[in-house]
Parts: structure tokens; C-alpha cells; sequence
């Protein structure tokens, strides 16, 4: 096994553009939260920092741990499962959460209720 240290050049380089990919990835996710106005905008944001970013930095991780280790080391595959299925799932029940609080209380911040026509 290799430390840090003694892994090549250019696999250093590129598992670095997938950490920073994906920190960046990230980052955009959480200034979208900060920034977007209302909570309905503000839950798309989170979702697609998340997912793609930890995106990144698993790619970076299994390629790191695959060179520093000698064999194929797959096992980030189920972390970015995991979060790439639960993340949406869970913005999307606060998503109906929020819809129905909203709905309840006849406040306005709620989107319209679909007709079930289509156009």
C-alpha cells in the first residue's frame, strides 16, 4: 500500500479536480439554500449540490484508494447510492410537508393546486 505521498503526479491531479468538482458542486448547493427566496425555490438547490457533489467526491475517493491500495477499491459506490437516493426522497417529503401546512393555513406561499386537465 502507497501513502499519499508516494502516489503519481497526474493521479494526484485528477482524484484533486474531483474533490474540488465536487466541493464546488457542493458549495453552489449551499448558497443556493442561502439565496433563493422562498422555501419551494430554495429546496431544488440542496438536492443537486448533494447528489453531484458527493458525485465528485467519490469518483476522487475510489480513484485515490484504488492507486494507494493496488486493487479495484468500489466500496464509495454505496455511500453515493445511498445518498443519491434518500437526499430527494427526503427534500421531497418536506416539499409536501410544507405544501400541505401551507394549504392548511390559506396563507398564498403555496403553489396553486393542479386541475388534473391537461392543456
Amino acid at each position: 500500500m502507497y501513502s499519499a505521498a508516494d502516489i503519481p503526479v497526474w493521479v494526484a491531479a485528477v482524484v484533486a479536480f474531483f474533490l474540488l468538482l465536487g466541493a464546488a458542486l457542493a458549495l453552489i448547493g449551499s448558497i443556493g439554500l442561502l439565496r433563493l427566496p422562498t422555501f419551494y425555490e430554495r429546496i431544488h438547490a440542496p438536492t443537486l449540490g448533494t447528489s453531484w457533489g458527493i458525485g465528485g467526491i467519490m469518483v476522487g475517493s475510489m480513484l485515490f484508494f484504488s492507486v494507494a491500495s493496488s486493487r479495484l477499491a468500489v466500496h464509495e459506490i454505496l455511500i453515493g447510492i445511498l445518498v443519491t437516493v434518500t437526499t430527494p426522497v427526503t427534500l421531497m417529503m418536506l416539499a409536501r410537508a410544507a405544501l400541505h401546512r401551507d394549504r392548511v393555513e390559506n396563507n398564498g406561499k403555496a403553489p396553486p393546486k393542479h386541475s388534473g386537465r391537461h392543456l
